[in-house]
């Protein structure tokens, strides 16, 4: 166990690591969100669909857990998260375009 979370279990944390834990704990939660979403509009759609909330929260989770990282200083974790922050941004780019791209089409706003 970490001298983080034992210190955060054993009631001796600094200030500082509860608040990183904190940080931590919230990141995966909103990274974990997005299958919660997906697993939703798949329900509904009764196929596989991945809705755009799912990148949003790809993209929220994934920064905030890359945050996290930096500050646990874990070259395995950085690279892992800011690799997977260029798909997610990616994806939300190919989303907008194709929005705007109808838009245009149709002629709205």
């Amino acid at each position: 166990m970490s001298a983080v979370a034992s210190g955060a279990l054993m009631g001796n944390a600094t200030r500082a690591e509860v608040i990183w834990l904190a940080v931590g704990f919230t990141a995966q939660m909103m990274f974990a969100m997005r299958f919660v979403i997906q697993w939703i509009y798949t329900e509904r759609a009764r196929e596989s669909v991945v809705p755009e909330a799912f990148w949003y929260f790809s993209l929220i989770g994934g920064l905030m857990l890359l945050t996290y990282a930096v500050y646990r200083g874990d070259p395995v974790f950085i690279l892992g998260q800011a690799m997977g922050l260029v798909v997610y941004s990616r994806n939300l780019y190919f989303i907008r375009t194709r929005k705007a791209a109808l838009r245009a089409v149709t002629g709205e706003e």
